[in-house]
């Protein structure tokens, strides 16, 4: 073996050598680092034992409300239920033209681009009408929680 073979060995066990100190070192980090965190973690069924708190709530948004007497809105032969009185007296205050694209864009879900090409408009003037049919449906339903 020549002196230069000898040298690679020598470099390759010293290198051998420093990579098992490295994972084992890494390996007495992660043990530690576990140990740890399970004597800060509390498990779920300590926590049920001792407060009997339940896993799970109920959503008051899912439960089905309670609406009372329906209001219809008719608009285009169609009629529509409403739950909200005030709501079916603004849209009933609205033009009809308004109303029928309320309709159509809310009730239906029809895309302002379809509700345009029934009526022979552009899809940005259905837009308009319908923001515009919002702020005056707003300001209607203002004017009537006022009476």
């Amino acid at each position: 073996m020549t002196e230069y073979e000898a040298y690679q060995e020598h470099i390759r066990y010293a290198h051998n050598a420093y990579c098992r100190i490295v994972i084992r070192h890494a390996s007495f980090s992660a043990a530690r680092m576990l140990a740890t965190r399970w004597k800060r973690e509390l498990s779920f069924e300590y926590l049920t034992e001792e407060k009997f708190v339940p896993f799970s709530t109920t959503d008051e948004y899912f439960s089905v409300p309670d609406y009372g007497e329906p209001y219809l809105f008719s608009a285009r032969g169609q009629t529509v239920l409403l739950d909200n009185c005030t709501l079916a007296t603004a849209l009933a205050r609205l033009p009809e033209q308004t109303q029928e694209e309320i309709l159509l864009y809310y009730f239906q879900h029809m895309t302002q681009k379809k509700i345009g090409e029934q009526s022979g408009r552009a899809r940005s003037t259905i837009g308009r009408h319908i923001q515009l049919a919002l702020k005056q449906l707003k300001e209607e339903m203002e004017v009537l929680s006022h009476e």
